[in-house]
């Protein structure tokens, strides 16, 4: 993957409504830039809002890709070490003892002085700042999130439907997007049963090739795990892991010789990357160009020929009552 294509990095599938219309961009700007990110404030332990896609040099907050929408999520923490709250609070305790000539604290004083230390050590601590990307692509009814992390997710979803709730009646689209009922990607076949089969039968579906990582994870309250890395996965060994009872919860595979990523039990898409056969005859970005138009146009562009198939190999898409 050339420098500069880093957008998606992982795929985080939710459905939205077949009747979802996007808002107007005027509308949908208006929305983000009323919940634009800031910086937490000196006792503020989070802060979360919306940053230009394009970067820091363009104060737009919703780019148009296609017939979608790129959007990009921040957050910005501010952890205080858990050994630097105990010290104050010990601290503190000793200080109320001699005070008061009491030789113990109850729970609630120690919880009290617990949040007073961690408002005192906010202002000291670091921030630390993380994104996550958006793609609404509503030819294909999909809100794609770059997060490996399901909750991670959820929280940008939910970010943005918050966003949204405040124009309503704005524009008659914004009241459609929020009766999008967004909800995860749900397959008739499990991810995991999938992925035991192919792995058993040696036998990948169509259009996929098995690469050469995955883990399998018994499914007990030990959780005992064998992962293999870059070792080639048909062998015995494998199929006798599955037999014995143990799960694939992530498996390597490549589509079509042009993206390669991890399935997960979860049905999401990590570690995405494109191949090179996919940047033949792309040319390199001109200087005055940032690069992310092109950037954004091949990778949404690869991921819409890319989601069915796995669907399909899962069973398809599982109908989910209204």
């Amino acid at each position: 993957m050339p420098q500069g294509i880093t957008m998606f990095k992982n795929a985080t599938i939710f459905r939205i409504a077949t009747d979802f219309t996007l808002p107007s961009f005027d509308v949908l700007e208006q929305a983000l830039q009323a919940a634009k990110f800031l910086h937490c404030g000196p006792t503020q332990p989070e802060s979360c809002g919306w940053v230009a896609p394009r970067g820091n040099k363009s104060t737009v907050l919703a780019e148009a890709v296609g017939g979608g929408v790129i959007l990009r999520l921040q957050t910005e923490r501010r952890q205080v070490p858990a050994s630097a709250v105990k010290d104050t609070v010990d601290a503190m305790i000793e200080i109320y003892k001699q005070e008061t000539g009491r030789e113990s604290v109850g729970a609630k004083i120690k919880k009290e002085f617990k949040e007073e230390a961690i408002q005192t050590l906010l202002p000291r601590a670091f921030a630390k700042r993380s994104c996550v990307t958006l793609w609404i692509d509503p030819v294909n009814h999909w809100l794609v999130v770059d997060s490996a992390s399901l909750t991670g997710a959820d929280k940008a979803v939910s970010q943005l439907i918050e966003a949204l709730s405040h124009v309503v009646g704005t524009d008659e689209s914004v009241v459609g997007y929020l009766r999008i009922n967004v909800r995860p990607l749900q397959t008739t076949t499990s991810p995991a049963s999938a992925m035991a089969h192919w792995l058993a039968s040696r036998d990948a579906p169509h259009a996929f090739t098995l690469d050469r990582d995955c883990e399998l994870k018994m499914p007990d309250d030990q959780k005992s795990a064998v992962r293999y890395s870059r070792h080639t996965l048909e062998i015995d060994e494998v199929a006798e892991h599955i037999a014995a009872g143990k799960v694939p919860t992530k498996l390597a595979m490549t589509w079509n010789d042009r993206v390669s990523f991890v399935l997960s039990d979860m049905a999401q898409i990590k570690k995405i990357k494109l191949l090179d056969v996919v940047l033949d005859g792309v040319q390199e970005n001109g200087k005055d160009d940032d690069g992310f138009d092109a950037d954004a146009a091949i990778v949404t562009g690869e991921l819409s020929a890319l989601i069915p198939d796995p669907i399909e190999a899962l069973g398809g898409e599982l109908v989910v009552a209204a």
